[in-house]
Parts: C-alpha cells; structure tokens; sequence
C-alpha cells in the first residue's frame, strides 16, 4: 500500500511522508500520530487513487485492490491506522481506534471506518462500527453501510438489521450495502415491510429499493 501512495506523492509530500513513518515506531506517539493523521489530506490532497496494472498485478489476491478509486488521503490514513497496529499493545489497538473515531472530522472518521476492514483482527472493532451507523451524518453512516463488506462479515444480525433500515429510512441506496442478498433474514423482510406499511398508512412513498430485501427473499424460497 506505501508505493502506490508515494508513487502519488509530490515531491514535498513525500519528504514529510517517509519523515512521518520514521517518527512512528513504538512505543506510539499518539500526538505524533493525531497530528500526522490529520494532516493528511492537506500534505496530499484527495485525488483518486488509479490502481494501474503494474500495481493491480502486485496487489493481486490481497482485498488491497477494492481500495481502487478511493481519495489518496483515505488511503494514506489506512495505512497510518495499520502502521499503528504495529506500534501498539495488542490490547490497546481497539480502545486507540475507537477514541480516534470519536475526535475525528468527517474525513478522518469516514477513512477509518473504510479501513477497518483491512486492519488486524477487524472483528475487535465491531463496537466501534456500531457507533457509526448511529450516526446523524448521511456521509459517515454511508461510510460503514456502503461499499464496505465490514457489515457483511462482522456485524451481529440485530446491528446489521437496523443498519439496513435506517439505510431506506435516510435514502441511502440498499444497492451499495454489501452482501445484502447473503444477510437476508425473516427477521430483516419483517422489519422491512412494517416499514413499508408504516410509510403508506402516513401517504408517503415506499422505497424502490426496498425489493432489493422482500424480492430477494422470495426468490430465495421459490429457489429452495
């Protein structure tokens, strides 16, 4: 992950890059490190990140290449999260990243969150991913709820459940929830139906999407 961010970086960027990952070793400098995380966007800005076919060679058969579009700065970040696995106590890394959830701005929460997949261990930080979906910040919640597989393998039925309602209540697209189809439950077409029934007692729309869960479930049975 380090080369396709340098081969990004401008040079004055790079300087403070390999400076910054000199400096972080343990035990960590969390100031060190809060400093240099929040830093990021701003020594690298946020273009996407291209993965060219030399890099989707190298990359090839690690989760690495879903990082493909992604801001630079994101990417960068992910890797100071990883970098700081390694400069920690195996015991602290999950209470370290739940507290740098909670002080970050948009752009660091919604790193973090896209990252945790790619960390060590990704199950020990559940809790914190929970705490995301609760969130009133259409970005951050699509953080956790789209495109990321976190929900799809970590989360317990409950918490993926409500995730995927509060999904269709805020108009997120059930289409980027990754896996959708796989957690399907009688539990979720239940919820999903009082929520349906709900919204055309009060006169209003029904979301489309809401069939990516009841149609779902029907072809499921008509399958078995």
């Amino acid at each position: 992950m380090i080369e396709v961010i340098r081969r990004r970086c401008p040079d004055k960027a790079q300087n403070w890059l390999n400076q910054t990952l000199t400096q972080l070793h343990a035990p960590l400098d969390r100031n060190l490190f809060g400093a240099a995380y929040a830093g990021v966007r701003r020594r690298l800005g946020g273009e996407p990140v291209i993965i060219d076919p030399e890099e989707q060679a190298a990359l090839q058969g690690t989760e690495l290449l879903s990082l493909n579009g992604h801001a630079l700065d994101e990417v960068c970040r992910i890797f100071l999260l990883f970098r700081a696995s390694e400069c920690l106590a195996p015991g602290d890394y999950a209470p370290f990243i739940s507290e740098l959830y909670l002080r970050g701005d948009n752009y660091e929460r919604q790193a973090l969150l896209r990252g945790l997949t790619y960390l060590p261990d990704p199950e020990r930080f559940v809790a914190t991913a929970v705490e995301a979906c609760r969130t009133n910040a259409q970005v951050i919640f699509e953080a956790i709820a789209c495109d990321n597989p976190y929900p799809l393998r970590y989360f317990p039925e409950l918490n993926y459940n409500h995730m995927v309602l509060k999904a269709l209540f805020i108009g997120s697209p059930l289409s980027r929830v990754v896996g959708l189809e796989e957690r399907i439950t009688p539990e979720l077409v239940r919820m999903a139906e009082d929520y349906a029934a709900e919204r055309r007692a009060a006169g209003r729309p029904v979301p489309e999407d809401i069939e990516l869960i009841t149609s779902n479930w029907g072809a499921k049975h008509e399958a078995i």
